[in-house]
C-alpha cells in the first residue's frame, strides 16, 4: 500500500496531472494454477533433482477443479510458488509492456499511468498471456479503470490522493469478528491483528471502536 502511494504521487507528479490506474484480480486464482507449468518454471531455478522431486510431490498432492490444477490455499508453500509463478507476469509487464508504475500482491495489481488509452489497449494483451502462458483468467468484474482522486479499491482500503480509507466491506467483517470475538472471549492477538491493519489507514476513529470492544 506505500508502495502504491509512493508510485501514485510520482506518476501524478504529486498530484498535479490526472492519472489512471487499471486494477485486475484474477479468478480462483489458487485453484486455477497450473501445476505443470509451475513445475516448468520451478525446473527453470532448480538444479537439484531431489528438491524438484519433493516440489512436485508437494504440488500434486493437492488439486481443485482436476487433477494437476490448484494449490492449497493458505498453506505456506502456495503462497512462496504462486508468487514464482506470477513472475513469469511480472516479467511480461515490466519488460514487454514496459510499465512502469506496475504493483502485484498475490492476484491483486495495479498498473498506473497518465494515459488511459495506453491501459485499455494492453487489457487484451495481459489477458491474451495470462491464458497462453499460465492458464489464468482474469475476474471479469473486477477489472477497472479509475483515477486516484476518485478513490481506488485495492488490497481492501479505498486509496484517494492524500489518504485511504478502509474498505466498507472490510469494516463490516472486521466489527462482526469483534463481535464474534466478544462472544467467545476477547482475544489479545486478535486486537493486535485488527489495530495492525486499522494503522496503515486514515481509521483512528474505527480503532478507538474497536479498542473499547475489547
Amino acid at each position: 500500500m506505500n508502495k502504491f502511494r509512493i508510485f501514485a504521487y510520482k506518476a501524478s507528479c504529486n498530484h498535479t496531472k490526472t492519472i489512471w490506474i487499471l486494477k485486475c484480480d484474477i479468478r480462483k486464482f489458487f485453484a486455477s494454477i497450473d501445476q505443470e507449468i509451475l513445475m516448468d518454471i520451478l525446473s527453470l531455478y532448480i538444479q537439484d533433482k531431489n528438491i524438484l522431486a519433493l516440489m512436485s510431490k508437494i504440488v500434486a498432492s493437492f488439486s481443485s477443479t482436476g487433477k494437476g490444477v490448484g494449490l492449497p490455499l493458505g498453506n505456506l508453500t502456495s503462497q512462496l510458488l504462486v508468487n514464482i509463478y506470477m513472475n513469469e507476469f511480472d516479467q511480461f509487464v515490466k519488460h514487454r509492456l514496459k510499465a512502469k508504475y506496475y504493483i502485484r500482491y498475490a492476484d491483486d495489481f495495479v498498473i498506473m499511468s497518465p494515459n488511459r488509452e495506453w491501459l485499455i489497449g494492453i487489457l487484451p494483451l495481459i489477458r491474451k498471456f495470462l491464458s497462453e502462458r499460465l492458464k489464468l483468467q482474469l475476474h471479469p468484474n473486477k477489472v477497472s479503470i479509475r483515477t486516484v482522486a476518485s478513490g481506488v479499491d485495492y488490497l481492501g482500503w479505498v486509496h484517494f490522493p492524500d489518504h485511504r480509507v478502509l474498505r466498507t466491506a472490510t469494516k463490516r467483517r472486521m466489527l462482526k469478528a469483534v463481535s464474534n470475538s466478544l462472544a467467545s472471549g476477547p482475544k489479545p492477538e486478535a486486537l493486535a491483528s485488527y489495530l495492525g491493519m486499522l494503522k496503515h489507514g486514515n481509521a483512528h476513529k474505527l480503532s478507538i471502536l474497536v479498542s473499547s470492544s475489547f
